[in-house]
């Protein structure tokens, strides 16, 4: 088949590299413009963009792909099928008509469970310990099309958000193929979500990733999993004898049992943070402007000990 390719985001690179080594035909990719990243604010193109560009293949960049002009763009490519991964903008019914066998979305989690733009995240917080990729339709309701396949994968222990999203864009690119081939054979069944239970996932914020350690140690550390590698799981740590503070992000941690009576975000004797319900014995820690690096450095670079503290950050 005929396809047009929609997204932006790293999630979608590899179904797009199955859909070009298989037998359907990439007419045309379609990403948002280039953004600012690293400390140089440098224009830096979409990751669909580069690969794209890596393989030749048509590519428009948009901010608004519901324009007339891109209407009419995509439809002069006569595509039999548009696929939407990671894409970052509402799609129009006007764009959904143009494709006679539709259009599709790969959505990372099992529908109609967590709708929205973080549905890695929000397994790992919650403790969910299963999660998946399903297909749907495009819908004028955000994540509320039909279905087409699913695929669970169990969520491990210590598995953190960006392992999970490497693993579920993996898992899902088989999953695609099966789908487009039983599309163009006229063999897909479209299954309606129970919309009664559907869930969200809205979008992240740096502020969301702000640590409360009056929150037991279970509920923070699928917090610290579910928010790596963004926005973080962020803590003001300051040290009890020079008074210095400074922001940290917490990347990796443990619960521990403890006995210790002292307040939440208080370093014990065994230099793990007291939480409202147990500890936390912290693994990898980025000091704000460093490099990510082992508890053990940090506790050496900054001379911690027992009764230094970790709190909130106020905005």
């Amino acid at each position: 088949m005929k396809i047009v390719f929609l997204g932006s985001g790293k999630f979608g690179i590899d179904c797009i590299e199955a859909i070009a080594e298989s037998n359907n035909q990439i007419k045309l990719v379609v990403t948002s413009p280039p953004n600012p990243a690293g400390r140089g604010q440098k224009q830096k193109p979409t990751p669909v963009a580069q690969w794209a560009k890596q393989n030749n293949i048509k590519t428009i960049e948009t901010d608004n792909v519901n324009t007339p002009e891109m209407i009419k763009s995509l439809a002069s490519f006569e595509p039999d099928l548009v696929v939407v991964i990671a894409f970052g903008q509402k799609i129009s019914n006007d764009l959904i008509a143009i494709p006679p066998k539709g259009a599709i979305n790969v959505h990372a989690s099992l529908l109609p469970k967590y709708r929205g733009a973080a549905p890695i995240n929000f397994p790992v917080i919650n403790g969910d310990t299963q999660t998946g990729v399903t297909i749907i339709t495009l819908a004028e309701k955000m994540d509320a099309g039909k279905m087409l396949a699913r695929a669970k994968t169990d969520i491990a222990p210590d598995e953190d958000a960006g392992q999970l999203h490497d693993r579920l864009a993996k898992i899902a690119a088989p999953l695609l193929l099966e789908t487009i081939d039983k599309i163009a054979a006229g063999t897909a069944e479209y299954i309606e979500q129970d919309h009664s239970k559907a869930t969200l996932a809205p979008k992240l914020k740096k502020s969301d990733g702000i640590l409360d350690f009056t929150d037991s140690a279970i509920a923070i550390e699928r917090k610290i999993r579910g928010l790596w590698p963004w926005p973080k799981a962020t803590a003001a740590y300051t040290s009890k004898k020079t008074g210095k503070t400074i922001n940290v992000a917490i990347a990796k941690a443990k619960v521990v049992e403890t006995t210790s009576n002292l307040a939440p975000g208080t370093l014990d004797e065994n230099l793990n943070i007291v939480c409202g319900t147990d500890a936390l014995e912290i693994l990898q820690i980025k000091p704000a402007g460093r490099q990510l690096q082992s508890f053990k450095d940090f506790l050496n670079g900054q001379h911690c000990q027992p009764d230094d503290l970790f709190k909130k950050i106020e905005l």
